[in-house]
C-alpha cells in the first residue's frame, strides 16, 4: 500500500460534509424551531449546555493528547497500555459507585465534584511520575463515568419532574447535545493544537487549558443548577445492587443497556482503529478528525430531521445499528491486506458512515434512557450500562493486541460488523415490547399544555 496517500481524498471529501453539516443543521433546527417556541424551555436548556459544553470542551481538549504526553514523558508502550486499562478499570470499578453517590447525595454536587476531580486529574499531567500518573488516569476513569451518566440523570429529572415539559422535547435537547459536541470537539482540536504549539509546556499544554473550563463550569454548576435526588433511603450496596436488580427484573431497561454496551464499545474499539488503518495513507489527522465529527453532526440533525418527520426513536435506534454494522462489514473488507491500496479511501468513506451513525445515536439514545429508566435510580442504572461496554472495549482490544495478526484490524471490524448485528436484532426487540411507564411518564402524557 506504500505510495498510496489520502491528504487529497480527505480534503476533497471535507468540502461536502462542511456544506451538508450547515444545510442540515439548518434543516433540523427549523423543525425544532417549528415544534417548540417556548421561551422557558430554551432558557432551561441553555442552564443545561453552558456548564455541559464547558465540561465537553474540557475533554475533548485532552483525548488527542494523552498518548502523546505518556509517549514525551518516555514511558514504553507497555507501561503507556497499563495506563490506558487503569484508566478502562477504574471507570468500570468506581464508575457503579457514582451513580448510586449521585442519587442520594445530589446530582448538582457530583457534577461540581466532576469539574474538581477531572481538574485535579489534568494537573497530575504536570508530572513525569508514572506513579502520579496513575492516580491520574484512576481520577480520570471516575470523571468519566460522572460525565456521561449524573449530568444527563440531571437534566432528564429536571425537564419530567421539576418543568413536566413533554417527553418528546428531550430529543430536541441531546439531538442539539451531539451537534455542538461535534463542533466543540473540532474547536477543542484547534486550540490544544495551538496551545501546544506555542506554549511552553508542550504536550501537556491542552491539559492546562482545561483546568479554567473545567473551574467555570463548577462555577456555573453552583450558581444556576437546582439540587436533584435519585433513590435516598437505601444505603450505598443496597442501592447499588438496586441498581443491577432492576436492570435484570424489567426487559426493557436490559434490551436497551444491551444495545448500548455493543453499540458504544464498537465505537471505541473504531477510536483506536481507525488511525493505524488510515496510516499508511499519510492523511492529516487533524482534518480527518474534524470529517469524522463534522459527520457527527450530520447525523444528530438527520436525527431531528426524521424526528419531525414521524419516525419514532425505536425505529432510528435501529437505523444507527444498521448502518454501523454495514460500515465495518465494509471495513471488514476494505482492509484485506491483499487488496489494492485505492481500497484505503474506501475505508475512510466506511469509517464517515459510521460516524454519522454515531451522530444519529446518542440523541436517540439519550431520549430513551429518558423514557425507560426510573428517575429514582437514573444514575445508578446508567453507570451499570458503562461496565459491559468497558469490558468488551478492552477484551477487544487486548485480545487484538495479544494476536498480532497482520489481518486483526480486519478480523476486528467483522467482529464489530456481527455485534452490530447482534445490537439491532435486541434493538427490534425492544421495539416491540411493551413499555412499562415510570411514574414521570404517567404525569407528562396529561401536562402537555406547557
Amino acid at each position: 500500500m506504500m505510495g498510496y496517500t489520502l491528504p487529497v481524498e480527505i480534503q476533497l471529501t471535507c468540502i461536502p460534509l462542511v456544506i451538508a453539516a450547515y444545510v442540515l443543521y439548518l434543516n433540523g433546527q427549523k423543525a425544532a424551531s417549528d415544534n417548540v417556541q417556548n421561551r422557558e424551555f430554551l432558557t432551561f436548556q441553555k442552564v443545561y449546555f453552558l456548564p455541559y459544553f464547558m465540561a465537553l470542551f474540557s475533554d475533548w481538549l485532552q483525548g488527542p493528547y494523552v498518548y502523546k504526553l505518556y509517549s514525551y514523558y518516555g514511558f514504553p508502550q507497555r507501561e503507556i497500555a497499563i495506563l490506558y486499562v487503569v484508566g478502562f478499570a477504574a471507570s468500570v470499578t468506581f464508575g457503579t459507585a457514582t451513580g448510586p453517590l449521585a442519587d442520594k447525595f445530589g446530582r448538582k454536587k457530583m457534577s461540581v465534584i466532576f469539574c474538581l476531580v477531572y481538574a485535579f486529574c489534568c494537573l497530575t499531567k504536570l508530572s513525569s511520575s508514572f506513579n502520579i500518573l496513575l492516580i491520574g488516569r484512576i481520577l480520570g476513569g471516575i470523571s468519566t463515568s460522572i460525565l456521561f451518566s449524573v449530568f444527563e440523570s440531571w437534566y432528564v429529572h429536571q425537564h419530567t419532574i421539576t418543568w413536566k415539559y413533554p417527553i418528546d422535547w428531550m430529543s430536541l435537547t441531546f439531538s442539539k447535545a451531539t451537534f455542538f459536541n461535534g463542533l466543540l470537539a473540532i474547536i477543542a482540536g484547534i486550540v490544544a493544537q495551538a496551545g501546544s504549539d506555542w506554549l511552553a509546556f508542550g504536550p501537556v499544554a491542552p491539559f492546562m487549558i482545561a483546568v479554567p473550563f473545567l473551574i467555570i463550569g463548577a462555577l456555573l454548576i453552583v450558581k444556576n443548577w437546582e439540587e436533584n435526588y435519585g433513590e435516598r433511603t437505601m444505603n450505598w450496596a443496597g442501592s447499588c445492587s438496586e441498581g443491577l436488580s432492576t436492570i435484570m427484573k424489567n426487559s426493557n431497561i436490559l434490551s436497551l443497556g444491551l444495545v448500548q454496551s455493543l453499540f458504544e464499545s464498537n465505537m471505541y474499539i473504531f477510536v483506536f482503529l481507525w488511525t493505524p488503518v488510515l496510516d499508511e495513507g499519510h492523511p492529516p489527522l487533524g482534518l480527518t478528525f474534524s470529517s469524522f465529527m463534522l459527520a457527527i453532526m450530520i447525523g444528530s440533525s438527520i436525527y431531528s430531521i426524521l424526528l419531525n418527520r414521524g419516525e419514532r426513536p425505536e425505529q432510528i435506534l435501529q437505523y444507527c445499528l444498521i448502518v454501523m454494522g454495514s460500515s465495518f462489514l465494509v471495513c471488514a473488507i476494505s482492509t484485506n491486506p491483499g487488496f489494492p491500496s485505492d481500497y484505503m479511501y474506501l475505508s475512510y468513506l466506511a469509517f464517515i458512515t459510521l460516524e454519522i451513525s454515531v451522530g444519529l445515536y446518542f440523541p436517540c439514545i439519550g431520549r430513551l434512557r429518558g423514557e425507560t429508566i426510573p428517575d429514582n435510580l437514573r444514575a445508578n442504572i446508567m453507570n451499570w450500562f458503562r461496565v459491559p461496554m468497558n469490558v468488551i472495549t478492552c477484551g477487544g482490544l487486548i485480545g487484538m493486541h495479544h494476536f498480532d495478526h497482520p489481518q486483526a484490524s480486519q478480523m476486528m471490524f467483522l467482529l464489530c460488523g456481527l455485534s452490530s448485528i447482534v445490537g439491532y436484532l435486541i434493538a427490534r426487540a425492544f421495539a416491540k415490547m411493551p413499555k412499562q411507564t415510570t411514574g414521570e411518564e404517567d404525569i407528562l402524557k396529561t401536562e402537555n399544555n406547557v
